[in-house]
């Protein structure tokens, strides 16, 4: 099992930054990839971003190219999501997942994913 703890979400206005981190406990050691993901209420959950863990190859959802850079510590078992730029469109819970699928490319579909965080919400408005 994997265990994934999200923070760093708060509120911010248009044109801000955040910092969202994702610790990694357990069973880490067979970790292909992490991601970030996040859900608008009454939307479907989308990827922003994942990692792969082996060689920190980034793949990213086009609405966040340019304005988020996902990165990782592997010291820390820690995943980061740096996002600048924020719009109100990229107001939702964002979720930290971990996946131990072989995978390849922009693996963007949840269900390549097995493990879960809580969640950390983000929003952005004036």
């Amino acid at each position: 099992q994997v265990q994934l703890v999200e923070s760093g979400g708060g509120s911010v206005q248009p044109g801000g930054s955040l910092r969202l981190s994702c610790a990694a406990s357990g069973e880490t050691r067979n970790t292909t990839c992490m991601g970030w993901f996040r859900q608008a209420p009454g939307k479907e959950r989308e990827a922003v971003a994942i990692i792969y863990t082996s060689d920190g190859t980034t793949y990213y959802a086009d609405s966040v190219e340019g304005r988020c850079t996902i990165s990782q510590d592997n010291a820390k078992n820690t995943v980061y999501l740096q996002m600048n730029s924020l719009e109100p469109e990229d107001t939702g819970m964002y979720y930290c997942a971990a996946s131990r699928t072989v995978l390849s490319g922009p693996a963007f579909a949840p269900v390549y994913f097995g493990y879960w965080g809580q969640g950390t919400q983000v929003t952005v408005s004036s």
